[in-house]
């Protein structure tokens, strides 16, 4: 893979969309990813979050569509759509195209390896999980306190845990209990994925 050219204040914003079925959560996060030179590396600044149940689809799609247009996110590239294809993702995918958005799709897996596929990825959803957990730890992930819905995904990461399956020596993430939700941590997890998978490599060389 080519690595993208250096840039001196360099700032994007990615979106990581979470899609539930009928009777769960969707959620939506926006994540500022700027290049730090303290610390030669990015961080990643959620700056909205947001979770919805019971809306349709093609209104999700409307709404999402409005929020990439935005003059609030505004960086050296447009704003990019990270969305989760596994399950209803598809036709949704299909929506925003429709509309001249190419979302980034990612299919998570439970698998040992990210591929490369056309239209995006299939990732391990232990992969997405770690790039989440692992900046927000080391204190790259910023969460702001104004966020309404902070405090409920600080509670959805410290609840993951890995479960190892002695059968298969798989790994997967789940919850420390069955009625705690995941959806806001996948979608952050998407965002910061995507920006540490297309980007990351690169801020060794500055």
């Amino acid at each position: 893979m080519t690595l993208p050219p250096l840039i001196a204040d360099e700032r994007r914003f990615l979106l990581g969309l979470d899609l539930g079925q009928a009777s769960d959560y969707t959620a939506l996060s926006v994540i500022e990813q700027r290049f730090n030179q303290e610390i030669k590396g990015y961080t990643y600044d959620l700056r909205y979050l947001d979770r919805v149940r019971g809306m349709g689809y093609p209104e999700i799609v409307g709404k999402v569509y409005k929020m990439l247009q935005s003059p609030k996110l505004v960086g050296i590239e447009p704003p990019r759509l990270v969305l989760d294809k596994t399950g209803v993702g598809a036709p949704v995918a299909d929506m925003f195209r429709v509309r001249e958005v190419r979302p980034v799709e990612i299919t998570i897996t439970g698998g040992q390896n990210t591929l490369v596929v056309p239209r995006g990825f299939h990732v391990p959803k232990r992969d997405l999980v770690f790039s989440l957990l692992t900046t927000f730890q080391n204190g790259q992930f910023k969460i702001a306190q104004s966020l309404p819905l902070a405090t409920v995904l600080v509670e959805e990461l410290l609840n993951f845990k890995v479960k190892i399956d002695p059968k298969t020596a798989h790994d997967s993430y789940e919850s420390w209990r069955e009625n705690v939700h995941d959806d806001l941590v996948l979608s952050a997890s998407l965002a910061t994925w995507y920006g540490k998978y297309k980007y990351g490599r690169r801020a060794k060389f500055r």
